[in-house]
């Protein structure tokens, strides 16, 4: 074993085919007994976190939903995406059992043997709405994240039937279901925020006509101070409803000072942050805005979140309602399928897709 070990570290191809063409992800290279950090992984000064660098005395909302009813929700929440881009949701109505079984979920996943989890690998998965994988976009990386992850897009639920893994398939769908309702109050907070007045069939597609539910595997880091899990992105969806374990480690860049604000895990919280697609369609009322997580050296971590995007053939651009009053729009309209392509296409860097949609 160590031999072999040694054998694929002396080469930097070795290492990038073992990680990301054979799908042994770098939960593969821990569980060989990695001591030291491959080069590919080694970030750039810039891209560290280090005391320095993160405000540990501020943090982003949290907001209690007992009562999804009361007008103030709906004003924290649109308060909220304006001023931070991120908030964490307590009392929401998902059971803790629900959320408790989705974590053990994808530890289960994660722990399979890799000839099983290779069955999802981009080359092998027999559904293009099913794909495992590691970091973001390696063949496009500069340097790699310390991360594997598995990607469900959910089209319908006799489809997750046929295609989704055995082993976290009945999880996560009744995990997208209780969400469902948390998912249906948020936005419609956020949309009424924009004079919007009602969410019909039309706007729905728009605002969550796809959902992607992700596993995400973060291996203990032999140097995580070298390192990230995920590098500083912002996401693309309308809203993105994240899960975090109780180790943490993801950190917000706070839109006032451009400080690194961590996300302390609260038990039972669903943490909330806005997407490209919605700052778009809110004419940057709502912001997204950038956030990264950091590389842990003492143990496994996990997190799910739920992707809501527009349709691949929606057509995005600012809502009428946020130009009624003449304001002059910031973005253009443009083919939904053609933004997530540009984003898909690089490694993450920053905020520079949303650029692409401004006129």
């Amino acid at each position: 074993m160590a031999a072999h070990l040694s054998k694929i570290l002396s080469d930097s191809e070795k290492v990038f085919d073992f990680v990301v063409n054979e799908g042994n992800g770098v939960k593969g290279l821990c569980d060989m007994g990695i001591q030291e950090l491959p080069n590919q992984y080694i970030q750039p000064l810039e891209e560290r976190i280090t005391t320095s660098t993160v405000i540990t005395d501020d943090s982003i909302p949290i907001i209690d939903a007992s009562n999804w009813d009361d007008p103030k929700v709906a004003d924290q929440i649109c308060k909220a995406a304006q001023n931070w881009g991120f908030f964490q949701v307590i009392n929401h109505g998902v059971p803790i059992q629900v959320l408790d079984n989705i974590k053990e979920t994808s530890h289960r996943f994660f722990s399979l043997p890799a000839e099983e989890k290779k069955k999802y690998t981009k080359e092998n998965s027999v559904s293009r709405n099913v794909r495992y994988g590691t970091s973001f976009t390696p063949e496009a990386e500069k340097t790699l994240g310390w991360r594997d992850y598995l990607s469900l897009v959910h089209v319908s639920h006799d489809e997750a039937s046929l295609f989704w893994p055995t082993s976290c398939r009945e999880e996560a769908l009744e995990y997208l279901k209780r969400c469902d309702t948390v998912i249906r109050k948020i936005l419609k907070s956020l949309i009424a925020g924009l004079n919007v007045k009602a969410i019909d069939e039309e706007k729905e597609q728009l605002l969550m006509g796809s959902k992607r539910i992700n596993f995400n595997y973060y291996p203990k880091c032999p140097n995580p101070e070298l390192s990230v899990g995920v590098g500083r992105h912002s996401d693309i969806s309308t809203i993105t409803v994240l899960l975090q374990d109780d180790i943490g480690g993801l950190y917000v860049k706070k839109i006032e000072t451009n400080d690194w604000i961590h996300v302390p895990p609260v038990n039972g919280a669903l943490v909330i942050n806005i997407g490209d697609a919605l700052q778009i369609m809110s004419n940057d009322k709502y912001k997204s805005v950038e956030h990264r997580v950091i590389a842990n050296g003492s143990k496994n971590r996990v997190s799910v979140p739920i992707f809501l995007h527009p349709k691949p053939t929606s057509v995005i651009g600012p809502l009428q309602e946020t130009l009624k009053n003449g304001e002059k729009p910031i973005y253009k309209q443009i083919l939904y399928s053609d933004y997530t392509n540009i984003f898909f296409s690089k490694g993450h860097d920053r905020k520079d897709t949303i650029e692409f949609a401004k006129i």
